[in-house]
Formats: C-alpha cells, sequence, structure tokens
C-alpha cells in the first residue's frame, strides 16, 4: 500500500486549522483573512502544539494559485468604462495617497537603517489598503451605502489597478537594483504595449466566443471555460516577462465586459474562496514570534505610520482632490490599514530574492493590528473632524466652505457652456492620441506575428524573395485595416468641425492630419525595408501610396469600420443589458446638496412593510427618504405613487441624507417577523377532534363570528356529523351545542382551545 503524499496530509491540517478558526473569528465578527493567517501561524513551522505542515513548497504554490485566482476576480469586479465615469478626482486621490503612503514607507525604512531595496518594497506595501477588509468593515458598520464609501471604495479600485503597475515597477527596479529612468520607461511603454493588446484582442474575441457556444454553457463548462482563459493569459503573461498575477488580471477585466461576468463570478467564486485561504493560511506560516519580538520597535513604528499617515496625508488627498473637508477625513481614516496586496508584493520580494527575510512577517502583524483597528478608526472620523472644525477659525471654514461650493457649482456646469476653442482642441486631440495609439499597438502587433511566423513559412515554401512578396502583401492587406483608422478616423466629427470654425483651427486639424499620414506611412516603409531589397526613398514613395489606396479604397473602409464597431459593441454589451435590466436613473449624478445621495436598499424577506403601499408607510415624513423607483424582478416603477405597494425582495431607489438613510437601513432590517423555527419549539401542524358543550360561549355564532383563528391561532377545518363524515367548515356556518369540530393548529395552541372548552 503507497504511503501518502505529504501534499494530502498537508491540506487536511490546512484546511481543518482554517476551518475551525474561521468559524471562532466569524462568531467574534473578525475578518476571516485575519482567522486564515491566525491558522497559517498555528499550522506552520514556528508553532509546536499542533502537527506542522511538511512539504512547504507544495502548499507555496498553491498559494501562488490563490494569488492568480484574487487577481482574477478583482479583474472581473473591474471596469474600464467605471474607471473613465469616476472622472478626474479618485484618480487624483488614489495618485496621492499612494505617492504620500510610498514616501512614508521609504521614510520609515530609512530611519531603522534597511537596505534601499527594503524600503522601497516596505513604501510599497504601504501604498495600498485593502479593499476586502474595508469592505468587509464598510458593510458590518452598515456604512456601505454611505456617500464617502462610494468614494472610498472607488479609490481602492484605482489602487488595485495601480498596484498592479507598482508590481511592474518594484520588479524592474529590484531586478537592476537600482532606479533607471530609461529601463522603466522601457519597461512602462512595454507594459502598455501588451496590456492594450490583450485588452483589444481579448474585447473582441472572446465575448464572440462565448456568445457562439452560449446554448452549451453551463455552470460547470463555464467556471473550466473561464479558469482556463485566465491560466492562459497567465502562461502569455510569464512568457512575455510579467507576473501571472498580471495575466490573471487581465484576463478577469476582459471577461468584466461580458454579460457572462457576473456567472463566472459566481462559478469561480467558490474555487476562489479554496486557493484563497491557501494564500493567507501560507502568509501566517511565515510568521515568526522571535522576528516579532526582535522587530517590535519597527511593526509599532510601521503601524503608527499607516494610522497617522492615512489620517493626516490620505485626508489631505481627498481633500485636494476636491472634496469636502468631511468626507475627506472620513475617507483617509477609512484607508488606514494594509491587506492582501500588501502580502501580494511581500510575496514579489520573496521570490525574486531581493527584500530581507523578516520583511515579510514584520509587514503580516502590521496588517493584523491596523485590520483589528479599522472599524475604530472608521468610527473615530466623525468626532476628529467635529474637534478640528470646532478648532478652525472662523475665517477658514468660511474659505472651506466657499471652495465646496465652487467645486459643486463646476461639476453641474453644462458641457457646451464649457466648451472653448481650446478645451474642443484638447479632447479632440486626446481622443486622436489614445486612438492612433491603439491601432498602433495592433499594427505592431500584426508585424510581429507575421514576420515571426508567417514569413519563415513562406520562405521555405516559396524560396526567400517569393516567400517576401507573399507575406508583404498579406501583411499590407491586414494592416489596412488598422492604417486606415490612424489616418481618417475622427476628421468628420462634430468636435472637429467645432474647431475648424476658425483658421487656426484648420490649421491645426491639417497638421495633426499630416503628422497622423506620417505615422501610418513609417508602419508600411518598415515593412518595406524589412522585405524589399530596393532603396529606403523608394520605398517611402511606394508606402505613401499604398496609404493612399487605404483612404479610398471602400473595402477596406468598410471591413474597418465594421471591424470597429464589433470592439465598441463587445465593450458596450454588458453595460447595455445592465441598463435594459435595471435602467439608472438620470438625476443621480446632478444631486448637489452637500450630504444628499442616492442609494439602493433591498426590501428583506419577512418585512413587515411587505404588501403595504407607500401611503401606508409614509417614509418621507417618518424618515426623510424619497422613494425614487421599486424594481421587482424585471419590472421598473419610476416615481411611485402613493397607491403603490412594496413587496420582499424588491430594490428600492431611495434619495437621502446620510443620517436619514443610515437610520432608515437600521429601521428597515428591525422591522421583519421573525420565523416561528428560530426559536427552537415543535411548531408542527396537529389535526384535533373536539366536542362543544353546551355551555360554550361558542354556541350560537358563526364560523368567522367565533374568532378561532384569531384568539387560538387555529383553523376550523370542518363539522362532524352523526355517521361520522366530515364537511368543510364555511365561514357563515353556525356552531351548535354538542357539534364535533375538527381542528387545525400547533400543539401548543390546541391545548389552550381545549382548556377553553373545560
Amino acid at each position: 500500500m503507497h504511503a501518502l503524499p505529504h501534499l494530502i496530509s498537508d491540506l487536511a491540517l490546512i484546511l481543518i486549522v482554517a476551518g475551525a478558526v474561521t468559524l471562532l473569528f466569524k462568531r467574534l465578527h473578525q475578518p476571516l483573512v485575519l482567522g486564515y493567517i491566525v491558522a497559517g501561524f498555528l499550522a506552520g513551522p514556528h508553532f509546536s502544539l499542533v502537527p506542522t505542515v511538511r512539504d512547504l513548497s507544495s502548499i507555496e504554490t498553491w498559494s501562488n494559485i490563490g494569488v492568480i485566482f484574487l487577481m482574477f476576480t478583482l479583474g472581473l469586479e473591474f471596469s474600464m468604462k467605471k474607471i473613465v465615469k469616476m472622472g478626474l478626482r479618485p484618480i487624483l486621490a488614489a495618485c496621492l495617497v499612494m505617492g504620500s503612503m510610498i514616501g512614508v514607507g521609504n521614510a520609515v525604512g530609512w530611519s531603522f537603517g534597511w537596505s534601499s531595496t527594503d524600503c522601497l518594497f516596505l513604501g510599497g506595501m504601504l501604498a495600498m489598503s485593502s479593499t476586502t477588509i474595508i469592505y468587509k468593515a464598510f458593510d458590518e458598520l452598515g456604512l456601505r451605502q454611505r456617500k464617502f464609501a462610494g468614494e472610498v471604495l472607488s479609490v481602492l479600485i484605482l489602487e488595485d489597478i495601480l498596484g498592479i503597475l507598482l508590481m511592474v515597477i518594484l520588479s524592474a527596479t529590484a531586478a537592476s537594483q537600482q532606479f533607471q529612468g530609461a529601463a522603466l520607461v522601457t519597461s512602462l511603454l512595454s507594459l502598455g504595449f501588451f496590456l492594450v493588446l490583450w485588452f483589444v484582442v481579448g474585447i473582441y474575441l472572446i465575448p464572440w466566443m462565448l456568445k457562439k457556444t452560449r446554448p452549451l454553457m453551463n455552470g460547470e463548462t463555464l467556471l473550466i471555460v473561464a479558469i482556463g482563459l485566465c491560466f492562459l493569459l497567465v502562461v502569455l503573461a510569464d512568457k512575455a516577462g510579467y507576473s501571472a498575477a498580471f495575466g490573471a488580471f487581465m484576463m478577469g477585466s476582459i471577461l468584466a465586459e461580458t454579460v457572462e461576468a457576473e456567472s463566472i463570478e459566481r462559478v469561480v467564486a467558490p474555487v476562489k474562496d479554496l486557493f484563497g485561504a491557501i494564500f493567507f493560511v501560507s502568509v501566517g506560516m511565515l510568521v515568526d514570534p522571535k522576528v516579532l519580538i526582535e522587530y517590535g520597535p519597527a511593526i509599532a513604528a510601521i503601524t503608527i505610520a499607516i494610522l497617522l499617515g492615512q489620517s493626516v496625508l490620505g485626508s489631505g488627498a481627498f481633500l485636494v482632490a476636491g472634496h469636502p473637508l468631511r468626507v475627506a477625513m472620513r475617507c483617509g481614516f477609512s484607508l488606514a490599514q494594509i491587506g492582501e496586496f500588501a502580502f501580494i508584493i511581500a510575496a514579489l520580494g520573496v521570490s525574486l530574492g531581493v527584500t530581507s527575510s523578516f520583511l515579510y512577517p514584520v509587514v503580516v502583524a502590521v496588517s493584523i493590528i491596523t485590520t483589528f483597528l479599522t472599524p475604530y478608526m472608521i468610527k473615530a472620523a466623525e468626532p476628529t473632524y467635529a474637534l478640528l472644525e470646532r478648532g478652525l477659525p472662523r475665517s477658514v471654514r468660511r474659505l472651506v466652505r466657499e471652495r465646496e461650493d465652487n467645486l459643486r457649482s463646476e461639476e453641474n456646469r453644462d458641457l457646451e457652456q464649457s466648451l472653448t476653442p481650446l478645451t474642443a482642441w484638447m479632447r479632440y486631440l486626446r481622443a486622436v492620441i489614445v486612438q492612433t495609439g491603439v491601432f498602433l499597438v495592433l499594427s505592431i502587433a500584426t508585424i510581429a506575428i507575421a514576420f515571426s511566423s508567417i514569413l519563415p513559412i513562406s520562405r521555405q515554401l516559396l524560396t526567400h524573395w517569393p516567400g517576401n512578396i507573399l507575406t508583404g502583401v498579406l501583411t499590407l492587406m491586414l494592416l489596412g485595416l488598422f492604417l486606415r483608422p490612424i489616418v481618417m478616423r475622427k476628421n468628420h466629427t462634430a468636435m472637429a468641425k467645432f474647431i475648424a470654425r476658425k483658421r487656426q483651427g484648420r490649421l491645426l486639424l491639417w497638421l495633426l492630419g499630416g503628422v497622423r499620414f506620417a505615422i501610418a506611412t513609417a508602419v508600411v516603409v518598415y515593412v518595406l525595408e524589412f522585405l524589399s531589397p530596393f532603396r529606403w526613398y523608394y520605398h517611402i514613395l511606394a508606402a505613401m501610396v499604398v496609404v493612399l489606396l487605404f483612404i479610398r479604397l471602400r473595402r477596406v473602409k468598410y471591413y474597418s469600420i465594421r471591424m470597429e464597431r464589433k470592439f465598441i459593441h463587445n465593450l458596450r454589451q454588458r453595460e447595455v443589458a445592465e441598463r435594459r435590466r435595471n435602467s439608472d436613473t438620470a438625476y443621480v449624478g446632478r444631486l448637489a446638496a452637500r450630504d444628499v445621495h442616492f442609494a439602493r436598499l433591498v426590501v428583506p424577506t419577512c418585512s413587515r412593510w411587505g404588501g403595504r403601499s407607500l401611503m401606508e408607510l409614509d417614509f418621507t415624513q417618518r424618515d426623510g427618504i424619497l422613494v425614487a423607483a421599486i424594481l421587482r424582478q424585471e419590472q421598473r416603477i419610476n416615481t411611485p405613487a402613493g397607491y403603490n405597494r412594496i413587496y420582499p425582495g424588491d430594490v428600492l431607489e431611495v434619495i437621502a441624507d446620510d443620517q436619514s438613510l443610515e437610520a432608515f437601513t437600521q429601521r428597515m432590517q428591525r422591522e421583519v417577523n421573525v420565523l416561528p423555527s428560530a426559536d427552537g419549539a415543535d411548531h408542527t401542524l396537529r389535526l384535533r377532534r373536539f366536542r362543544i358543550p353546551s355551555a360554550c360561549n361558542l354556541v350560537g355564532l358563526s364560523v368567522a363570528e367565533s374568532g378561532i383563528r384569531d384568539r387560538f391561532h387555529c383553523m376550523l377545518v370542518g363539522f362532524e356529523d352523526e355517521d361520522g363524515n366530515i364537511a368543510i367548515a364555511t365561514a357563515r356556518q353556525v356552531i351548535e351545542r354538542h357539534a364535533t369540530l375538527w381542528l387545525v393548529g400547533e400543539e401548543q395552541h390546541l391545548h389552550s382551545f381545549a382548556k377553553y372548552l373545560v
């Protein structure tokens, strides 16, 4: 009989310990992430009271898979369109928060005399707060619907995205052991190239593939296909020199734009939970009490740096980004912790062999402490704001309020009114640069594939020069679809016509058009230089002719526009589906009052409000809540009237300020009917036969008048005649002396009725 592999016994130990500890943490209302870390410490080599994991290398492999699934699901929650819709505020706030905390981390590491690489990685670990922990804390404190919570979550999404970029920068810097500007720029350009290429190609192909295979998809096949696509891009990212986490995130962000995104997220969640748990358990295994004791001052200093840094610098970042002081402080205080991304960056440093061994357990200890303090920091923001506001001079408070009013006025300013020739030119130029960059990436990728794959085969089949000709023709045919938009797209838009009203604008458009034509020509020249034996000036002339042909040929124009429309359709299909199913109200972005905002609440299953009309409930007078819409499955009732009723499971779109919304949410959760089975008693229905005595008060009353249902919580089923036949009772039937009744009800209620008859 073969011995059981260590991997299986180790997994059994890990999952049993993790299950027991997380149940305890669930009972204590603590984040499960901390439970996994504690479980890892108990099962790790530094705790001897329980069995220890033997095969650490296999567990490390499983934890790497956990990182892949964590980043994949993070990508599923990310949307490129959401980032665009956020505007500049969260982007500016995220950049300022991350930049300031990187500086704080470097300063703390430098003060302890650590190496420059340790300081740099410590700054990266402190730069990003934990999305998982903050989301859980908001949920448990009932703050998820508050206005500031939405701002915090927007910044957290951006931090996760910028964290991917930070990992690339840290990897490049660590590899060269110094900060090299040229190498960093090259790395960023390479990263941007692959990011655009994978995203554009993925959005074009994957939704089409999922649509064609939709009739064959169920939960099982969708899970396998999604994980397969995830690991495919993980392998491609690794081949391109990037981390597996980056590839997993990219595939998640591609699938996030499909209509199957929610289904994929649902079926992948259990797998992610399993491997994610193993990852956090492996983090706990690295906790060494000796290291924690030795580096206790450093742990305390880093913890204080995070709490003060996010409270002061984080709040300042939100303030600079244009938020009111109160909202800025609540946002900054909410970010005062580190979590899963710090572990991922720490693991990156360990895998690269560039960070000291003590840094990982130190960061884990700091994460545990700051996670425990997270709810208290969130609660402390409000009294701290009140204290600060009382301490500010009256003139400063007036300036703060004037600034906030000016910011709101800028938000509500109409686009057409603010459109000037300069702003129109900047927007047009930005659109052209983005479009040219995307199509240039596709052109470079096409050339690379053609020269590395098609050219060797054609030369082998047709000899050298005929193979070059065939490859050149095929490559240029494909390039036409990408080069024509570089030259011609955006030339006839409303923005271009607005710019062309003035002579200077027309000159700028002609100049920009010449630059775009030169870029397209340069791409064709590169192909000809590689494949043709003629001199370079012939290649330039030929390239110009080829680009002009691309512009004039209707077939190229047709396929180019068709390809672009297909991409836009795929990119917007989830948004269109959501709009049809659950269209957002148009007024959400127009709420200009300081704390009044829009929220969605689900009516609880056993709510006492079920079946009652809005007029009866009178939310406006009682709670200060305006119900703007009621969503019931596929039905949507906008601006409901007083006679409209709400039912359990309905989604209420409401408008209120933070205080009213919080009180309303708490009242909604309180006013529910507790299910009888929750008290542990026997509520089984039983059938009993009763004989009415002559002196009973029920004699002469009808079934409706008897009140048996209301008084005794029993149902009168029927009357038994002298022959033993039972007739179903009616509401008007009179109860006579010595009548035999059959009642159904719970045992205690039937017993009460029997005592009443006696």
